[in-house]
This record gives structure tokens, C-alpha cells and sequence, in this order.
């Protein structure tokens, strides 16, 4: 059974830091900063399908008044891809953060924070896509930049390479980052802010699979406890950490308690992210290898038919 999503919400920080870089004042700023604003906004709520037509309009604003490949495009060519990584649509995100990637680059140069930030995107994106020999160099690459200009941004590829080693079963080398990692943001912005809770998930996957179960549930408690306080019950990252704390339950036998925190996922990610995303067909078919492991095949193959019509809908062709 696939525990756990070994993934940092890195558009949650990215978005972040794109704001952190000359961001205007309301008084001073145009439609495409207003509508950029309020997209932001939208998108740390969550609201990923609403946030979206205000990052197109914006990015074709600043399209039109400077060009496709000036400067002023390439964040909210970033932030666009974020949006449409979030809503798991992987191949439309891809060639909007190259873009971005290769602006920044030939307007900053190769060491620029900014720089760091695209990579570990793109970075990312690979690795969601399970595209980890692309992944690792684009990841390394970013972590190289944050350590040379001391970015404690650094995190992020930190964190998401430490994911691609988890994900090809390298959890010898996923634990330092992820510990490395948490380290930074607790001491950047304390022990229970929300940004280190996908770190938390991240790090338990990795003992779950070392097999350390008490020092897992200890960190998936605290992600999911962190998390709602945050945002709320209704957040895709909430419904995350349940399918987290589940997919560990599952492991110890603990079924019951299993089951019903991988239903509420599963209702809470149809709720904030639509029928057909990809996180949710990831909670079904966790659901299904729980019900197939205690030999209730009818329910497995009818979750299991309902993950694979999403999958369907969402593989890039």
C-alpha cells in the first residue's frame, strides 16, 4: 500500500516567496498585481479552481504590456504553474515553469533565489510525475543555490529531494534532509507553524518505513493537529494528513481507525479539490488495499474502479 504522498506543499512557500520579491503596495499596484493578490489569497485558502482564472488574466496582462519573455512574466508564469500543479494537472504546469525558469535565468542569472525557487518546482513536478532521474539534478541544483546565498528557502528542495529518495525507496538518505529541513523552519518560524507539517509527513513516511511506528504516529498527529488549527477542517491539506495518519493505521493492523479517517479524506479532498483530482484516486486506492488486506474484495474493486476512472481523466496523454 502506498503510505504516504512524500511531497512538500511547495507552492503554498513558492507563492510566498514570489510575493517577498518587490511586491507593491495597494496604492501602487495595477489590475494584474490586484488580480495577482487576490489569486494569492484564494490560493493559501485553498481554493485552487477559483485562484486559477485570476493567475491567467493576470499573466496576460503582463503578457501583453511587456511581452511573453520579459522579466515581469516569469512569477506569474510560476505562479500560474503552481496553481495548475496543485490542481493536479501536471503537463500544463511543465512548460509554464521552463518558461519561467529560462527568464529567470537569462534576466538574474544561474544563482539567483529566484532561480532556486523554479527549479525546485520543476523539480518537484518530476518527481509527482515519478520522473526522479529528472528530478534529483534540478533539486540538487536549487539546494546549491540556497546554501551558497544562505536562502532558508532551502527547505523546499531539501525537503522534495528528500522526497524523491522515499520515493525510490532511499530512505537512508531521506531522513538527514528531512530532518535538516525541519530544523531550519522550526527555528525560522517555530515548532507548530504550518509550513513545517508537510515536512513532518514527510519525515514519518520514512520511519514508517524504517518501521519506527510510535516516532511516525508522534509527527502525523502533530502535522494533522497543526494543520487544522491553520486552515480549518476543510483544506486539502488537512484531508492530506488524515490520508496520512490512516495509510499508518493500516500498516499496524489498526483498521477500523483506518478506515474511517481514509473516508473523511477521501470526502474532504472531493469537497476542496473536484472528483477527478489525483491526490484523491491516491486516498481510494489506499482505501481499496485496506479493504482488500482484510479479504473484502467487492469493496476494494468498487474504490478501486472509481481511482482508476480518475486516473484516467487526469493521465497526461
Amino acid at each position: 500500500m502506498k503510505a504516504l504522498k512524500a511531497s512538500i506543499r511547495v507552492a503554498v512557500t513558492a507563492l510566498a516567496l514570489s510575493l517577498s520579491f518587490a511586491a507593491p503596495s495597494h496604492a501602487e499596484e495595477d489590475e494584474a498585481g490586484t488580480l495577482t493578490r487576490q489569486m494569492k489569497q484564494l490560493y493559501r485558502a485553498g481554493k485552487y479552481t477559483e485562484a486559477l482564472p485570476l493567475a491567467q488574466k493576470s499573466l496576460a496582462l503582463r503578457e501583453k504590456e511587456f511581452g511573453p519573455d520579459d522579466a515581469n512574466v516569469a512569477m506569474p508564469l510560476n505562479d500560474l504553474g503552481t496553481i495548475h500543479y496543485n490542481l493536479g494537472q501536471y503537463a500544463v504546469a511543465e512548460p509554464l515553469y521552463k518558461r519561467a525558469l529560462a527568464i529567470r535565468e537569462r534576466t538574474l542569472g544561474p544563482d539567483h533565489a529566484e532561480v532556486a525557487m523554479v527549479l525546485n518546482n520543476l523539480g518537484d513536478l518530476y518527481r509527482a510525475e515519478e520522473r526522479y532521474a529528472e528530478a534529483e539534478p534540478l533539486l540538487k541544483r536549487s539546494i546549491a543555490i540556497g546554501e551558497k546565498t544562505n536562502d532558508p528557502s532551502v527547505v523546499l528542495a531539501l525537503s522534495n529531494l528528500g522526497a524523491v529518495y522515499s520515493n525510490e525507496g532511499r530512505y537512508d538518505q531521506a531522513v538527514p534532509l528531512f530532518k535538516r529541513g525541519l530544523a531550519i523552519l522550526e527555528k525560522a518560524l517555530g515548532p507548530d507553524d504550518p509550513e513545517a507539517t508537510v515536512l513532518m509527513s514527510n519525515l514519518a513516511d520514512a520511519y514508517i518505513h524504517q518501521h519506527r511506528y510510535a516516532d511516525a504516529e508522534r509527527l502525523l498527529k502533530r502535522a494533522m493537529a497543526v494543520t487544522e488549527k491553520a486552515f480549518g477542517p476543510d483544506h486539502p491539506d488537512v484531508a492530506q494528513a488524515q490520508n496520512n495518519l490512516a495509510a499508518l493505521y493500516a500498516r499496524q493492523g489498526r483498521n477500523t481507525e483506518a478506515e474511517r479517517l481514509f473516508k473523511r479524506s477521501a470526502a474532504a479532498m472531493e469537497k476542496t479539490l473536484g472528483p477527478n483530482h489525483p491526490d484523491l484516486a491516491e486516498v481510494l486506492e489506499n482505501l481499496a488495499g485496506l479493504y482488500r488486506d482484510q479479504g473484502r474484495y467487492a469493496d476494494a474493486q468498487q474504490v478501486l474502479k472509481r481511482s482508476m476512472a480518475i486516473r484516467g481523466k487526469t493521465r497526461p496523454i
